[in-house]
């Protein structure tokens, strides 16, 4: 496998709750932050941006938007905040999982809940832990905020947030380079039974020539 940091930039699909300011406003202050933090290596790719641009508002037209979004990207960090993860971050993360995608799973909730009882155990259930190729970084926000904040009141939100990336950018470089069980071969035979398996309108979303195109993207990243 080549060196993926030498390919610029990759595009990470950035998976999580979006439905109110909360979520919308830090997912993009995230998002701006790794970017920046990253020096040209990243880009992030917000589902809440993408569905803003779908015309026919129906379930399945912002589901196969997503999927679409989600395979033209390199890699996937899913936030895994809350007592309960998001059912549709869960989802988005098993398909890239189907497609040999790195996976980052980002956790900031310093709550314990799931399976953490267990000796190897996350604060989720345990399904969703142990996958190949994935790793897990977990951060207490209220303690970077709270270092943040006894730092300076000076652009308190900028540094919070960078210090939040300067930490994921380190899960990012290092899951990046963990080794692809999907040969270079098999990635357009797989992304299409992966698109297939879904359904919908995404099959013709992502006709042969697209599958084609971004079988053929996947190959050149260095991450297979």
């Amino acid at each position: 496998m080549e060196n993926a940091l030498e390919k610029k930039p990759l595009k990470i699909y950035f998976a999580g709750d979006l439905f109110d300011a909360k979520d919308l406003g830090g997912n993009l202050l995230l998002a701006h932050a790794i970017e920046k933090c990253s020096g040209g290596r990243y880009k992030v790719m917000l589902p809440q941006d993408g569905e803003s641009e779908i015309s026919e508002r129906s379930a399945e037209s912002i589901r196969d938007a997503d999927f679409e979004l989600l395979f033209e990207c390199d890699l996937i960090l899913a936030n895994f905040d809350g007592t309960d993860l998001d059912s549709g971050t869960v989802v988005e993360f098993c398909y890239a999982k189907m497609t040999d995608m790195p996976a980052l799973l980002l956790r900031t909730d310093f709550r314990d809940s799931g399976d953490r009882t267990l000796p190897d155990g996350d604060p989720w259930n345990l399904m969703c832990s142990c996958y190949p190729r994935t790793s897990v970084l977990a951060l207490n926000a209220m303690l970077f905020y709270h270092q943040c904040k006894a730092s300076g009141k000076e652009n308190l939100a900028e540094r919070f947030y960078d210090a939040l990336a300067s930490e994921i950018l380190r899960g990012l470089d290092q899951v990046v380079t963990m080794e692809p069980w999907l040969e270079k071969e098999k990635i357009f035979s797989q992304l299409s039974t992966v698109v297939k398996s879904i359904g919908g309108t995404l099959p013709e979303r992502i006709g042969d020539a697209k599958m084609r195109a971004l079988a053929d993207a996947k190959a050149r990243s260095g991450l297979y």
